[in-house]
């Protein structure tokens, strides 16, 4: 199953682009996906630190939070890239629930956008 990662960023960018093409989605969306993104990736890299080193680690809720507040795409490539929370099953349920809610979310921000731009 690692590729299904791979896949739902694939789809995400292909939703992602169809969004900036008919709807002409602002820069800010791109920006914000971005930086949250490299922020989440960066905390999970510091929490994979410190479970190493057995020091204080980064609450669970909060790796959610930041998944889920448009960090998730960076948040799939750390866990990937890093090797880090892919084991633990009830992180990873509550994980997709984020990136589905996350996904959700920008689908209606979108069709809200359009339908006030359009």
């Amino acid at each position: 199953m690692p590729a299904m990662p791979y896949l739902v960023l694939a789809v995400f960018a292909l939703l992602y682009l169809a969004a900036t093409v008919l709807v002409q989605l602002p820069l800010l969306v791109a920006a914000v996906y971005g930086v949250m993104s490299i922020t989440c990736f960066a905390v999970y890299a510091i929490d994979k630190r410190a479970a190493r080193a057995k020091a204080w680690r980064t609450p669970e809720k909060t790796l959610w939070l930041l998944g889920l507040l448009c960090g998730w795409p960076g948040a799939l490539l750390a866990q990937q890239w890093l090797r880090h929370k892919t084991a633990k099953r009830s992180f990873q349920v509550v994980f997709w629930v984020t990136v589905v809610v996350n996904m959700a979310g920008f689908a209606w921000m979108t069709l809200q956008y359009a339908h006030t731009n359009g």
